[in-house]
């Protein structure tokens, strides 16, 4: 069943904690048309946000590398050994640490990179170049309506992201549609009809236990004759290892390219930064399953750990298209490759 939903009262609704307690986004202030609308900021202004937010990684890394550095006058075989220590404990993986320590020396033999002080931009260089991975960029304009499928293991922040990522494309003038296919755990459902209902577009849901396939036939049916620009599709959270379970997602890829061949335009995998090194085994597991086109990096504002971006993009040469500061509505920001290499270096 279709539901529209209008903004309830704002004395009814949690407070944030409360709703970030029970996996709920927080609660809007003021009138829709506020909501509405993200804060302008420029450049700069960004940049020192994405700093502060991730304070725990650059102290993890860029600040290591300046006490490394410090009072050195040349690059030598100890400073490198030290180096990898500092990388590989950032979480930067061992095969991209020893990527980065090879471009270093290379570097270094050519002598254009003599001073220690200038380690860390060299550093901050490399990293930029292996987080941008050229791929096509995520366009919702391509077609019509643009089906975009959101998978991850329990527990990443999957729904919560699909209600953010809704409200980016409601505010850029596109019709979302949220599509509740995660008909296993019980509050899933709620949870994504809580989203529906305070960023205030349309979602299609069954009663729980529903074959998830259905569900997703029945909303592109209706994303099709109702002329939705977006169609956001939440599927269960499942162990990467259970292949069962990945089954599952493969029959609901079947389904969706049945009844729209083209689709899914994007199959975008939600990951957990705080997981560290296990998130580069989750990625490595869906992409091989399913074709994974982008990731997602939640809770990065959270963790020393967003370093594992990195192998990530060097191994897979998966596109990061969103990254996950914070709880707030805007807090889902489109991924910057050199921002977030001067973020943390």
């Amino acid at each position: 069943m279709l539901k529209w939903f209008r903004k309830k009262d704002a004395e009814t609704t949690p407070s944030n904690t409360a709703a970030a307690e029970a996996g709920l986004p927080p609660p809007l202030q003021g009138d829709a048309e506020v909501v509405a609308e993200e804060p302008q900021e420029d450049q700069g202004g960004f940049l020192a946000r994405l700093r502060h937010r991730l304070a725990k990684s650059r102290e993890r890394l860029a600040d290591r590398v300046d006490r490394l550095v410090l009072g050195k006058r040349h690059i030598d075989a100890e400073l490198l050994e030290d180096l990898e220590e500092i990388l590989i404990t950032a979480d930067l993986g061992v095969h991209t640490t020893e990527l980065l320590l090879d471009r270093v020396r290379e570097r270094v033999k050519k002598k254009e990179l003599q001073d220690p002080e200038r380690l860390r931009e060299a550093l901050r260089e490399e990293m930029e170049a292996i987080l941008s991975v050229d791929a096509p960029p995520l366009d919702p304009h391509r077609a019509k309506p643009f089906v975009v499928m959101m998978i991850g293991v329990n527990g990443v922040g999957k729904t919560t992201t699909i209600g953010k990522l809704a409200h980016r494309f409601r505010q850029d003038g596109l019709t979302p549609m949220l599509v509740a296919a995660d008909t296993f755990r019980a509050a899933a459902a709620e949870q994504l009809e809580r989203w529906a209902e305070r960023i205030q577009v349309p979602i299609i849901r069954q009663q729980s236990g529903a074959d998830p396939s259905a569900v997703v036939f029945d909303a592109l049916d209706a994303a099709v004759a109702r002329q939705v620009d977006v169609v956001l599709i939440d599927t269960a959270g499942r162990m990467h290892t259970k292949m069962n379970l990945m089954e599952e997602l493969k029959k609901l890829h079947r389904v969706i390219q049945r009844k729209l061949p083209e689709a899914p335009h994007e199959i975008l995998l939600v990951l957990d930064a705080t997981t560290g090194q296990n998130a580069v085994s989750q990625a490595r597991l869906f992409q091989e399953a399913l074709g994974v086109t982008g990731l997602i990096l939640t809770k990065l504002d959270g963790t020393a750990k967003g370093g594992v971006i990195v192998p990530i993009c060097q191994e897979l040469r998966l596109p990061v298209r969103y990254i996950g500061l914070g709880e707030a509505l805007d807090d889902l920001r489109p991924f910057d490759a050199a921002a977030f290499a001067r973020a943390v270096l």
